[in-house]
């Protein structure tokens, strides 16, 4: 399945400022599931672009500034591929099928960061909720998974949040809900607290219009937990899913706040107002046939032992 996704950023200011050197994790990454057919991403005003990849393999750009401008537009455009149609197309490790399990200590090393529990009083505050909200667990690994993904989905409420970053984890429980990115930490951190490696997702979905459970014209956001011999596995607790072909990941990070799509200052001799806007469209290009919707609409295969 290919898609075409046009992102665009849009800072306008009350008057002329300087900018700093800006981080854009806008290149969505490149794996078997996923591939990028092609990128391009443009700046204004102009800067000296820098293409890096980050300590989780993730690629991102340095823009570099030499201008003062009133406004700074950041446009990323790109076609890709997926290649992933059924979500539940792996065969577990058999010691990692019953839950809980514990890793090989052949993983101890690369999972370290995405074993790291949270601070105690959040361990403590998600145990005591799990323990009233989340009763009769299932002993098998995917189906623990699919429950608990399902349960933050019909317990919490989607609300579209404005404010700059994550809601910690027992404020998003306190509230009963919060943006898909309180969403995704919510469930990370549960799943390190349960024993799980996890770790946050930033991307795209592409979505029905009357999808009331996303942010039209913003980015998406979701986990991943590690299963042996399955790999990384996309969960959305926002739609109560695991992921499939329509989502398209850009970055993933053991803490969520390191792969924010546009990171970056100004500096200016008196203090300034600004204005953003974003504008995300994400179009599928090769549309199924009427008889392909019938067949996809009777639901996914159920997942084998995986």
């Amino acid at each position: 399945m290919k898609f075409r996704v046009s992102h665009l950023t849009r800072y306008e200011y009350d008057r002329e400022v300087g900018f700093g050197s800006h981080i854009l994790y806008l290149r969505p990454r490149e794996s078997a599931e996923q591939r990028l057919l092609s990128h391009r991403l443009s700046v204004q005003p102009e800067a000296k672009l820098h293409h890096v990849r980050d300590p989780h393999d993730n690629n991102f750009a340095y823009a570099h500034f030499w201008e003062r401008s009133a406004h700074l537009n950041i446009r990323s455009e790109c076609e890709i591929e997926r290649l992933c149609p059924n979500p539940f197309d792996f065969i577990l490790k058999p010691y990692a099928v019953p839950f809980p399990f514990a890793y090989e200590p052949v993983f101890d090393f690369a999972l370290g960061p995405y074993l790291a529990p949270p601070f105690d009083d959040t361990q403590a505050r998600l145990r005591s909720w799990l323990n009233e909200h989340f009763i009769d667990r299932p002993s098998e690994t995917v189906p623990f998974l699919t429950a608990l993904n399902t349960l933050l989905y019909q317990t919490l409420q989607y609300t579209r949040r404005e404010e700059r970053g994550i809601q910690p984890s027992r404020l998003t429980l306190d509230l009963g809900g919060g943006a898909c990115r309180d969403y995704a930490v919510l469930f990370m951190e549960m799943a390190r607290t349960l024993g799980l490696a996890a770790r946050f997702v930033s991307g795209y979905l592409h979505a029905p219009a009357g999808d009331d459970r996303r942010t039209a014209g913003a980015m998406h956001a979701w986990a991943e937990v590690y299963l042996p011999g399955a790999g990384w596995r996309g969960l959305d607790p926002t739609h109560g899913i695991w992921c499939d072909e329509n989502f398209i990941a850009v970055a993933h990070a053991a803490q969520a706040e390191s792969v924010n799509p546009v990171q970056g200052g100004i500096y200016s001799a008196s203090p300034a107002t600004s204005r953003l806007r974003t504008d995300v469209v994400v179009e599928r290009l090769d549309a199924p046939s009427p008889a392909q919707s019938q067949s996809q609409s009777q639901g996914p295969a159920s997942p084998a032992s995986a």
